[in-house]
């Protein structure tokens, strides 16, 4: 997959994809270790090609085509990318796509862009997952600045959890309060998840602030709902929430 690069005024090189097209932005966020080359980013952006919607894709700092080291990846870092992103290649409102992480750090985008924020989809979206999802084990360990490491069933190397992201993700937990975002919402989320208990997408409906929100429960979900119909419920999904009217 081809892609383009942004450069931070501190000189981070963000790898991004970008298409022009009507309506507003669809902007996708990649879960935790994940990229723009996963199935379900690869086709939101060819979906977006053929509809002639604008779509932008990124990855993070350490992750994907991106340049740096994951160990120094953050919340609040990779949230400032993607607006940084957004204020160099989109002009006018866009549309959120989380998916797990992705789905904490839509929200806190979604609180930084205001207004500009014409809707959200969560897919698996996981807040606060270093809380509800970090064993007190682990937590400790963390807490000592030790690097936790966990059997990964999606490849080979284990998942890492390095102490910085642990101690800037306490900061930014948002499921204890009222979430400042009155975009319709729209959750997706697996029955069958091993990963985000579904009633974590109850928890997050409850906490948004928002009138308009809707929760999806996919009876034999797994964590990543990329199968062809997983795919094909997002798609329908973001056409009902970008043209009022049509079912999804």
């Amino acid at each position: 997959m081809n892609a383009t690069h942004h450069t931070t005024p501190d000189g981070r090189r963000i790898a991004f994809r970008h298409c022009e097209g009507r309506g507003p932005t669809l902007v996708f966020l990649p879960g935790y270790m994940s990229d723009m080359a996963g199935s379900k980013a690869s086709a939101l952006f060819d979906w977006c090609a053929g509809q002639e919607r604008a779509c932008l894709l990124l990855d993070y700092s350490g992750c994907g085509q991106s340049e740096g080291d994951f160990a120094d990846g953050t919340l609040s870092r990779w949230r400032d990318e993607v607006l940084a992103l957004i204020a160099a290649q989109v002009a006018g409102p866009v549309v959120l796509v989380g998916s797990s992480m992705g789905g904490w750090l839509m929200l806190l985008v979604a609180e930084a862009l205001g207004e500009r924020v014409a809707g959200m989809v969560g897919i698996a979206a996981a807040p606060d997952f270093t809380a509800w999802g970090t064993s007190s084990e682990h937590q400790a360990m963390l807490e000592r600045g030790e690097t936790v490491f966990e059997d990964n069933p999606y490849g080979p190397e284990p998942t890492p959890t390095h102490p910085g992201f642990y101690a800037d993700a306490k900061g930014l937990e948002r499921l204890g309060g009222t979430i400042a975002v009155d975009a319709p919402v729209r959750l997706i989320q697996g029955q069958c998840d091993a990963d985000v208990p579904w009633e974590i997408a109850l928890r997050l409906a409850e906490r948004l602030r928002s009138g308009d929100v809707q929760v999806v429960l996919v009876k034999d979900g797994d964590h990543r709902l990329s199968r062809p119909q997983d795919i094909a419920l997002l798609l329908r999904t973001l056409t009902s929430l970008l043209e009022p009217g049509h079912r999804p």
